[in-house]
């Protein structure tokens, strides 16, 4: 298994709620092999990023273990949390949060300095932008792309410093509805090529069995989708 989650709960205090204060997550378990494309669906709300941000080590549950690997990341201090998101983990997000003043490639080859790359660097992003289809864009700026082209240089970005796991939030939520297909095909080529694990929240009903495995998230609850 890629990932493990056991008896997750996670609650957020609530003004005058009580001790409890509102429970996000109530006992979530669950695993995902590696080299797959996973679908977390539900509705706004029900708990799907929540659950994210904790299987990427983002957030703390407040009860609960993950593993990654065979690693405990819940059991791991801040800094090694950190160093694992960094070369381990790879984020997108529904927006994009290009640089503005930075081209394509650019873009994507600065999150490789940021992942602590040496070398390659333009070399790699080049590879990854005419992976995702832009390989006569990578010299455009974010402002001169659509914003399905946008979402692609995030995806390049996302997967550049090759990373075991991408983790993807509501990815498709600002495009159009083919679009938003063709970004899945997408992220299935690259399980398939890049050998990676994704996992992606929607509550796009045209893309909730998408996946190789689906879930779904309903107050704070999982189940096989």
């Amino acid at each position: 298994m890629m990932i493990k989650a056991e008896n997750v709960v996670r609650s957020f205090p609530v003004p005058g709620g009580g001790k409890e204060g509102f429970m996000a997550l109530k006992g979530v378990s669950f695993e995902i092999p590696e080299k797959s494309l996973t679908v977390l669906k539900g509705r706004s709300g029900s708990g799907k990023t929540t659950l994210l941000n904790i299987l990427s080590a983002l957030d703390m549950p407040t009860g609960g273990k993950v593993w990654i690997g065979d690693k405990e990341i819940t059991a791991m201090s801040e800094g090694k949390r950190e160093k694992l998101r960094r070369e381990k983990i790879g984020f997108i997000f529904q927006s994009v949060s290009l640089i503005p003043m930075m081209t394509a490639l650019e873009n994507v080859e600065f999150s490789l300095r940021l992942a602590g790359v040496k070398k390659g660097r333009k070399e790699r992003a080049t590879e990854c932008l005419k992976m995702v289809g832009l390989g006569s864009r990578m010299h455009h700026m974010p402002q001169e792309m659509s914003g399905g082209e946008q979402q692609r240089v995030a995806i390049a970005r996302a997967m550049a410093h090759r990373p075991q796991i991408i983790f993807a939030d509501e990815p498709t939520g600002e495009l159009d509805s083919a679009t938003a297909v063709s970004v899945v095909n997408l992220f299935k080529e690259m399980v398939a090529k890049e050998g990676v694990t994704i996992i992606m929240t929607t509550h796009d009903i045209s893309l909730m069995d998408a996946g190789d495995y689906v879930f779904e998230m309903e107050q704070g609850e999982l189940s096989r989708g």
